[in-house]
This record gives structure tokens, sequence and C-alpha cells, in this order.
């Protein structure tokens, strides 16, 4: 049997673990959070701004 379909054999009848990495991706979010929070009052006026011209564009 060829190298590459044995190990793609292995791996499709290894038990994986179902659990996941909830704490990695919560991280992710939270990091992700706080730095919109902690920008937002900082460049909220040139967001809207810049938001209400690309609505403007695609409005007509």
């Amino acid at each position: 049997m060829h190298p590459s379909i044995s190990g793609l054999l292995l791996l499709l009848t290894r038990p994986r673990d179902e659990r996941g990495d909830v704490p990695g991706w919560v991280m992710v979010t939270l990091m992700t959070a706080i730095v919109v929070a902690a920008l937002t009052p900082f460049v909220s006026d040139e967001l809207r701004a810049l938001l209400s011209r690309a609505f403007a564009m695609v409005g007509g």
C-alpha cells in the first residue's frame, strides 16, 4: 500500500477528541472584543463617516 494512502487511513480511523480547542477560540474572541472596545472611542467618528460614504455609494 502506498504510504500516503496508509497515512490517510490512519487519520480516518484514529479516534478524535470531540472537545476541540475551546479556550483558544474564546481567548481570540475576547481579545478581539477588547481591542474593538478600546479603539471605538478614538475612531467612532471616522468609522461612522466611512460607513456613511460606503452606503451612499451603494445606494446611489
